[in-house]
């Protein structure tokens, strides 16, 4: 396609030096060639999207990134939606929390029942970590009233029925794909959920008449590469060390352009290292915790030259209040059926303890918790998208939001030891 190099920008001016006709003939062959790439590429993102490595099986790979959305509709589901977004406060606010059923979803949902909100969940469910963890969340939510629609975040009919049942003042956008290292080998399902998930609720709220203030989960990965101790908003975010980073930086792009054109009111909130009980299994505390009881050796990464690696570590309650503190101080959106009426509010805040702390110090404070003395194997970070240290400046969700952090690690870790162990106890899950 060289011989198109010589077409100038400016039109007009291209002096014909060839005969009408073979200038038609090059046109046609231009635009066939053009068509033909165009499938090419077409095919290659297809490919990426529906067969991206993965080393689980296919069946499993396809449940997390597929619209696995079980039935729904009907009078009675449509009465289940109202009942649970129903706002029983004064001045309350009725909120849909997507990724009701992961760890800081099921506490934000069950913190907003409490103060007398209307909170209705969606989760899909996926198997990304064991999905009776999952299902025993939603169990616990169901007996306070909250229902979960079991649906994909890319399912627009979907969401745009749960819009039409209830008119949602608020979103709190939890539903994503998580964990640095499995980006590694199942690129499309960050993708599909942090970016197309994302786009897809923008889309249905941007449409929504009234218009939800959104308040939605970044990540403290997004800080990457070139970023100053301690993390401020204000850093460069533009070299991010991990595609789940990547996918979370997106989302804040993505959340900028949707704010600007729609007047959608978006809040977003980087959480660093959110740990305590109904924690992901595929955290470090969670998994060591695990293999210390069971007797098994625990693999602490150490930084180059021997340094510490140290993460910001903070507790689900000190994160509920952030959120929720989020969602009061959200103002409205400004537009109406997709129609920008004026500026709209656009956040980002860190959610973090403020007190970076080495992973050896959280091994031998769960060592004293379990009373069980850890088989530790000493091996240098890999190069997978981690990050040797994490440290949140929090100033601005003080100034704002009134956040203050009040517990620390060795409290924090005696609370989800004493629920790890409850859970877990004699190989029978309890039930809170």
């Amino acid at each position: 396609m060289s011989h198109l190099d010589n077409i100038p920008s400016t039109p007009g001016k291209f002096k014909m030096e060839k005969s009408p006709y073979i200038n038609r003939l090059r046109l046609h062959s231009s635009l066939a060639k053009l068509t033909f790439w165009s499938f090419v590429f077409l095919g290659l993102i297809l490919i990426f999207f529906f067969r991206s490595p993965s080393s689980n099986p296919l069946p499993s790979d396809l449940s997390r990134r597929s619209l696995r959305t079980s039935s729904w509709g009907g009078p009675a589901w449509e009465k289940r939606v109202r009942s649970s977004a129903r706002v029983r406060a004064r001045n309350g606010i009725s909120v849909l929390v997507t990724g009701a059923a992961g760890f800081v979803g099921t506490h934000v949902s069950a913190a907003l029942k409490r103060r007398g909100d209307g909170v209705l969940g969606l989760d899909n469910f996926n198997d990304y970590y064991d999905p009776s963890l999952k299902r025993a969340r939603q169990a616990l939510l169901e007996r306070s009233g909250i229902f979960i629609v079991e649906g994909d975040i890319n399912d627009v009919a979907l969401l745009k029925k749960l819009f039409e049942v209830v008119a949602f003042t608020h979103v709190m956008h939890l539903a994503a794909q998580a964990g640095v290292r499995y980006a590694m080998e199942n690129p499309g399902s960050y993708v599909h959920s942090n970016i197309a998930g994302f786009v897809s609720l923008l889309e249905v709220c941007k449409s929504a008449n009234p218009q939800p203030a959104i308040v939605w989960a970044s990540s403290s990965s997004v800080y990457g590469l070139n970023t100053k101790v301690p993390f401020s908003e204000k850093d460069r975010t533009d070299q991010p060390a991990s595609l789940y980073a990547a996918t979370k930086k997106a989302g804040e792009e993505i959340a900028h352009t949707y704010n600007h054109i729609y007047g959608l009111s978006l809040t977003g909130l980087r959480f660093f290292t959110v740990y305590g009980p109904w924690g992901r299994p595929d955290m470090a505390y969670f998994f060591f915790t695990k293999d210390i009881l069971k007797g098994k050796s625990i693999t602490i990464f150490e930084a180059a030259d021997h340094g510490t690696v140290a993460r910001d570590f903070t507790y689900i309650d000190d994160i509920v209040k952030g959120c929720l503190a989020s969602l009061d101080t959200a103002e409205k959106s400004t537009g109406s059926g997709g129609k920008k009426k004026g500026s709209a509010q656009l956040r980002v805040f860190n959610l973090g303890n403020t007190s970076p702390v080495p992973v050896s110090d959280l091994v031998s404070i769960l060592e004293r918790h379990l009373k069980v003395k850890a088989k530790k194997n000493i091996m240098k970070l890999p190069r997978n998208g981690d990050v040797p240290f994490t440290h949140a400046n929090i100033s601005s969700a003080q100034r704002e939001l009134g956040y203050k952090p009040t517990t620390d690690l060795q409290t924090g870790l005696k609370k989800f030891v004493r629920w790890y162990l409850s859970y877990y106890s004699g190989g029978k899950k309890a039930s809170g």
